[in-house]
């Protein structure tokens, strides 16, 4: 399949075959939710995809380290080198990196001409998850997501294809990475907490009587109080809101990669549901979308790409 998905991308170098083929793997074991939706892509679209996942990743798993021991300082520095060696390989045009991760996400960004200021932007917003751990507004938190979520959907675009303007729809890209990491935000309060993090803004959090304490309670006791489900409702509420405004993008991309997206929406949107079924417990379970939901609602998206496909008879532009 894998090999189907690189001839269709044309890529031909073995090397560089086999640093696609380690992205595909990392997005398939860590993004599931994610590698589900790629696969209604079309397969020349894929690999690309899974190489900007591989990047993200890779950066994720720096920062992760920390549980591992590792210092801030060790962490910052292995992020300067993968930017370095990122801006090396993109910008400077030397010899590429032996990091195969790394050659997949160059390559990527080559061909489909994305730049190297949204990867810029977006390893300084995984540099301030080393030192931020609370985000006092609102404004504060979405200068953290334009660069860990809306440059993602900027990035996506140019494989994604469109049939307007590129920037008429990079709003509507970027309010989908939000609305997507807003998510995962109200998903894993528990989980961030443990690692001394609130990703939910402090002073729509104190409107209803919550703050870092209450929080904290929160995961010990594994309960959610009272006032902290007032919240919880209430970024729920605001995180639907974005989806709502990031909907109407999904016309202006090219008819063979919409279903994709939609999916990945509805997906996403589902674990939204799941935490609201859950009463907003979300101190004693993590919200999942189960598998047999996921099969029904890829199911009905495979129906679309087949069809979109069909009706698609372009060829991919390379540069």
């Amino acid at each position: 399949m894998i090999g189907s998905e690189l001839d269709a991308a044309g890529v031909r170098q073995p090397e560089l075959r086999e640093a696609y083929r380690r992205c595909r793997v990392v997005n398939a074991r860590y993004g599931k939710t994610f590698f589900l939706a790629t696969r209604l892509l079309a397969p020349y679209q894929r690999p690309a995809v899974h190489a900007l996942y591989g990047f993200a990743r890779r950066a994720d798993d720096i920062l992760d380290d920390r549980d591992a021991g590792r210092s801030i300082d060790q962490q910052t520095s292995e992020l300067t080198s993968l930017s370095n060696r990122l801006f090396t390989s993109l910008v400077d045009h030397e010899p590429g990196d032996d990091d195969p991760i790394l050659a997949a996400v160059v390559d990527t960004a080559r061909r489909y001409d994305i730049g190297w200021e949204l990867f810029d932007d977006f390893l300084a917003s995984m540099r301030m998850d080393l030192t931020v751990t609370d985000y006092p507004d609102r404004r504060a938190l979405e200068r953290y997501m334009y660069g860990s979520a809306e440059v993602i959907g900027f990035q996506m675009l140019p494989i994604l294809g469109t049939i307007v303007p590129r920037e008429e729809a990079a709003p509507y890209a970027a309010a989908l990475g939000k609305a997507f990491q807003l998510t995962n935000f109200l998903r894993d309060v528990d989980e961030d907490l443990a690692r001394g993090r609130v990703y939910l803004p402090a002073d729509e959090l104190a409107v209803h009587g919550v703050d870092r304490d209450l929080l904290v309670w929160c995961h010990e006791n594994r309960r959610t109080e009272a006032r902290v489900r007032a919240a919880l409702i209430e970024q729920h509420a605001r995180t639907r809101e974005v989806y709502a405004q990031a909907y109407p993008g999904i016309a202006m991309l090219q008819p063979i990669s919409r279903p994709c997206v939609e999916t990945a929406l509805n997906l996403y949107s589902k674990i939204l549901s799941r935490i609201e079924a859950l009463d907003f417990e979300i101190f004693t379970q993590r919200a999942t979308v189960g598998t047999p939901q996921r099969a029904v609602v890829a199911a009905g998206g495979l129906g679309r790409a087949w069809a979109a496909r069909i009706r698609d008879r372009s060829q991919p532009r390379w540069r």
